[in-house]
Parts: structure tokens; sequence; C-alpha cells
């Protein structure tokens, strides 16, 4: 009896380690009868760096500056149909038709632009024959308002036009082959619809002055009002305020 109840007193006693060892050791899957040392060195140092290798890359992910937008250029081409009314007074007009195409280099609600011209009328003053005006102008493009659907432009064009047709004399005849090259200019604007992203309906009014004969054969100014409608290929991401 004096040797087991010692005995017995130490099997209670030494067990107790062991059982507050054992959820350790499953949790860190090791299995049982490794030092308890081992398993919580080998359990903690594999998680956390886990988690910390896992945050860095979301920190350098998160911590990236946003890009900057590049303001690139846009390229807008048009043609379409002119209509020019020429004449020294409003009842004595003469109407040219003809076409009219334009190239444009835009930035944000700048451009440069450069129209080219050309309209016609037959039979002028009962001669049987044409009077025509060939205009070719370059110059700065602003865009006032710029929409999701709607743009409103102004521009003023400088350069050339080569106009011919009939003259009335002084003496009341008529000089049927007259024609001269010389300095013009259009100040103006207009509208453009966007019926697509990258495709517009265009409408625009100028004031012209080119130059012409007058009844005494001298070059003078001459003033015509030019109506266009063009349809518009825009090259390009637009800049616009959607509403």
């Amino acid at each position: 009896m004096r040797t087991i109840f010692p005995a017995l007193f130490c099997f209670l006693l030494c067990p107790t380690p062991a059982s507050a060892q054992s959820p350790i050791v499953a949790a860190g899957a090791e299995t049982p009868g490794v030092r308890d040392d081992t398993p919580i060195a080998s359990s903690s140092a594999k998680t956390p760096i886990a988690a910390v290798r896992s945050e860095t890359r979301f920190a350098a992910i998160r911590g990236k500056p946003p890009v900057a937008a590049a303001k690139s250029k846009t390229i807008e081409l048009s043609l379409g149909y002119s209509y020019i009314s020429s004449g020294k007074s409003f009842s004595n007009q003469m109407g040219l038709k003809g076409a009219d195409a334009s190239f444009t280099i835009g930035f944000s609600r700048l451009g440069a632009k450069a129209d080219f011209g050309y309209a016609r009328a037959a039979n002028v003053m009962g001669t049987g024959h044409h009077s025509d005006v060939l205009s070719y102008l370059v110059g700065p493009v602003f865009y006032p308002t710029r929409h999701r659907r709607l743009d409103t432009y102004v521009h003023v064009l400088v350069g050339g036009a080569r106009v011919s047709g009939p003259v009335r004399l002084n003496g009341g005849g008529i000089l049927l082959g007259g024609w001269a090259t010389g300095y013009a200019w259009a100040f103006g604007g207009g509208v453009n619809y966007w019926v697509l992203d990258s495709m517009a309906i265009r409408s625009g009014v100028d004031y012209m002055r080119t130059a012409y004969y007058d009844p005494s054969l001298t070059i003078r100014g001459q003033s015509n009002i030019r109506t266009t409608a063009n349809i518009v290929y825009f090259f390009g991401r637009r800049s616009v305020k959607r509403r």
C-alpha cells in the first residue's frame, strides 16, 4: 500500500501538462508525439508571414497613383452642301450651289481648320455662261459649348478665292469671260448634332468676303452669305460634358 499510493499520486499529477498541449498541437496540424515547442514555432511563423505578404501586395496595388488621362489631339473630316448668296444688295442676289469640305485638328475647345468650297450658278443673266466661286481658307475654330449630342462652334478663316462669271458693264454690255483671284476671309459659326459618337450633322452660316470686277472693271470687295450642311466624321476621343 505504501508503494501504490505514491504511484497513483504521481500518475494523477503528470498528465496535466500533456492535456494542455494537445489542443495546441491539433491547431498547428502537427502529429501527436512531437515536442510542444516545435509545432508552436512552426505554425505561428508560417501563418503571419503569409498574411503580411498578402497585405503588402494589396498595399502596393492600392498605393499606386491614378494615371492621368492624356490630352490627345482629335481630327474631324466633313463633306457636304454649300450655298452662296452673292451680290452687292439683297435685291440683286445670285445664288451659287456646290460642295464644301473641311479638315480640323482639335485640342479640347480649340482647333485649326482648313476649309475648301466650290459653288456654281448656271446661265447667269441669261448669257448661257456660269459663275463660280472656289475658296480655300484656314484659321482657328473655337467650341463655346460641347455636350453629349450638341456642340456649337465659331471660326475665323482667311485665305484666297477664285471668282469667275459674266460682268454687267456701265454701258449696258456684259463681259462674258471675267475671272479674278484674290484674298478672301470668312467669319461665322454653327452647330454639330452628333447622331453617333463618331458622326455628326453640321449646319453653319458664314459671312464671306471675296473680290471681283465691278461694272467699271475694277476689282473690289464682294460680300457673300454662305450656308453649309455637312456630314462630319470624327477620329479620336471627344471631350464632352454629358447631360
